[in-house]
């Protein structure tokens, strides 16, 4: 599906917000596929009916990525809290009345995961979550995919793909030659464990390649 058909898309998420009961719909792919661009323009069409709840709210600090030895791996499924984020899962989809949920979220310019940055009311029908490992099924990851009740996953050209995280992390304050050497290693590494969670999608979601990042 061309995101030319966002339209469609958003009519697909409202069902899923105009159901009885909280429903979770999380948007899996490789890094740089577009997952945040996508969740962000479904909850703002959307409105008040949905509420995004980023799956790198889950990044494990940098001081303790160092402890572990994990820093030059950052991304990779060992350095996140994932049964956190199972956990986190559970309690969106009971929400107990007059009680707002305060969920974590990923500061880019920090590179730090900063907690209580998004609060998710009980009366918010529909919660987005995105992130990588959404759809893998290994370790402490694979309960992940039972707590959402659909789950799509982001198809985007590899060239372009790669252009963009590139440029991202550039954006971000890494030198262009390091930036292309993490993705090469760190973020490929990681897109082929993503990728081999495609079948456990309802939905396939291609990209065009010319939207933006």
């Amino acid at each position: 599906m061309d995101t030319s058909d966002l339209t469609g898309l958003t009519a697909r998420a409202r069902r899923l917000a105009l159901s009885a009961d909280r429903r979770i719909l999380g948007i899996a792919g490789p890094p740089g596929a577009g997952k945040s661009t996508l969740a962000e323009q479904l909850v703002d069409a959307l409105g008040p009916l949905a509420v995004l709840v980023p799956m790198d709210g889950f990044h494990l600090a940098q001081a303790e990525l160092e402890r572990l030895g994990r820093a030059r791996r950052k991304g990779a499924p060992d350095t996140f809290d994932a049964t956190g984020y199972a956990a986190l899962l559970r309690r969106l989809r009971a929400p107990e009345p007059g009680t707002v949920v305060y969920a974590p979220a990923f500061d880019r310019s920090l590179e730090q995961p900063v907690a209580g940055s998004v609060p998710v009311p009980p009366d918010v029908p529909l919660v987005v979550t995105e992130g990588n490992y959404l759809l893998y099924g290994e370790g402490d990851w694979a309960p992940v995919r039972g707590l959402l009740d659909e789950a799509w996953f982001l198809e985007l050209d590899q060239d372009v793909r790669i252009r963009r995280l590139v440029d991202r992390h550039v954006r971000f304050g890494k030198p262009r030659p390091r930036a292309e050497r993490w993705v090469a290693g760190s973020d490929e590494t990681n897109a082929r464990l993503v990728a081999a969670g495609r079948d456990r999608a309802d939905l396939v979601v291609r990209l065009a390649t010319g939207t933006p990042p």
